[in-house]
């Protein structure tokens, strides 16, 4: 059971400690690439590794008057370094490490979200398998279908939570890619034998080409996961929602002891849980949208992008992180009403049944026209009484009454014949 909404891991890959650390580990590997192939000399690479640190308010200090972070970083780093400081950042260009380092923050982020998705599978699942036989109206357009489960609902959930899985895979594999190549990419300046280096020590792939900085359409297809990812937990809570609403309340989120619905009204139980998921999911798919104009820039390389990746990219994984936290957590803690979902089946008289009225007058021998217009006529009469009976109108027609028997009337109305596939889905889907 997961106990709290968001975890500190998450926010730290995103603060500066965090940042900078990810720079020095970074121009490290640049330097014992470039000593492996020979290009500084070996000695001095333990030098600089003992000595390379960082004093986060003295590269605020250095920034101040420079006005360029990683200006100020490098400074910090060479007053630690001393004379050895001369090999280090030789041949590159600020966004080599920027990027690079981005790609390793968001493949450390990812990690934690490809734990919470399957978190929420395995929570998903369990409900599942409870309630693959619970049987509920399904709905189109908001309006009484034909009978299913709320295990089958929920499996539907599962399968995308697995698509969602597998989005976040791949979205992590375009994104884990570094570049150490130089201004513009063109490695005037160094060797791109010390980038596939830095990158196998890096454990990322040397993006094939580069400008200045990393393509920005890889960081969109990831912002864009996200953006699908917080959609489909929209898209579950909203279902959630509309299950616990007064007049059709078969399914809540849990409520727990000492909790309070409303200031004014004592006895609201509303879904705060799933709505804070529909609203966070909006925030997630605007960041997607700004990634998408990051694509692009002028020419080799501007600044435009940098500006909102440091807001997107921190606060898109760590809100998904949170949101799949408290999501499973609703899941896990669901509470199902079977009797209502029975109660909400009949309404009309079960009308819910019509095709299979309509089917067997077919398999008498009416025309199809005629058999819909048929059944149509009597579930009409039932919904818009309200207080409509469908079966005791099909019962007291003479025109269905000289084609089916009562008996065969009665037949049409058993919700288990709904269900006969429902253990053929589930295996398909392993489960």
């Amino acid at each position: 059971m997961i106990d709290r909404y968001t975890r500190p891991e998450m926010g730290s890959i995103w603060s500066e400690q965090s940042k900078f650390q990810t720079l020095l580990d970074i121009e490290m590997a640049v330097c014992e690439a470039q000593a492996e192939l020979g290009f500084i000399p070996k000695e001095v690479v333990p030098d600089i590794k003992a000595k390379a640190k960082f004093d986060i308010d003295r590269i605020k200090e250095i920034e101040a008057e420079v006005k360029h972070d990683i200006i100020a970083f490098l400074t910090n780093v060479n007053e630690n370094v001393g004379e050895n400081s001369r090999f280090i950042h030789l041949g590159l260009t600020s966004s080599d490490v920027i990027d690079t380092g981005i790609a390793l923050q968001l493949r450390k982020a990812s990690a934690l979200l490809a734990a919470d998705l399957q978190h929420l599978h395995d929570a998903i699942l369990e409900q599942a398998r409870k309630h693959k036989h619970t049987i509920q109206v399904g709905r189109s357009h908001g309006i009484h279908a034909e009978p299913m489960t709320f295990g089958f609902k929920l499996a539907v959930w599962l399968e995308e939570v697995r698509r969602n899985q597998k989005r976040l895979d791949d979205a992590t594999e375009i994104i884990s890619v570094g570049q150490i190549s130089g201004p513009v990419g063109t490695f005037a300046n160094i060797s791109p034998r010390v980038e596939e280096l830095t990158c196998k020590y890096l454990n990322l792939k040397a993006a094939p080409i580069s400008t200045q900085i990393i393509q920005r359409d890889r960081h969109a297809q990831y912002m864009c996961t996200l953006a699908i990812i917080a959609s489909s937990l929209d898209k579950f809570a909203t279902e959630i929602r509309h299950l616990q609403k007064t007049d059709v309340l078969e399914v809540e989120e849990p409520f727990e002891v000492g909790q309070k619905g409303s200031s004014a009204m004592p006895h609201k139980r509303n879904p705060v849980g799933s709505e804070n998921i529909s609203g966070l999911a909006r925030v997630i798919r605007g960041n997607a949208m700004a990634s998408l104009e990051n694509i692009p820039l002028w020419h080799e390389r501007d600044i435009s992008h940098s500006s909102v990746e440091r807001i997107i990219l921190p606060d898109s994984t760590i809100l998904l992180d949170y949101m799949l936290a408290r999501f499973t957590k609703i899941v896990q803690g669901l509470v199902a009403y079977p009797e209502n979902m029975i109660r909400n089946m009949d309404v009309f008289g079960g009308v819910i049944f019509s095709q299979a009225v309509m089917l067997k007058l077919i398999s008498k021998g009416l025309l199809r026209e005629n058999a819909y217009k048929l059944v149509q006529t009597n579930a009409m009469a039932a919904w818009n009484k309200r207080s409509g009976n469908f079966k005791n109108n099909l019962l007291a027609d003479e025109n269905v009454n000289s084609v089916l028997s009562p008996k065969e009337i009665e037949e049409c109305f058993d919700p288990a014949s709904y269900l006969k596939n429902i253990d053929h889905v589930f295996d398909r889907l392993g489960i």
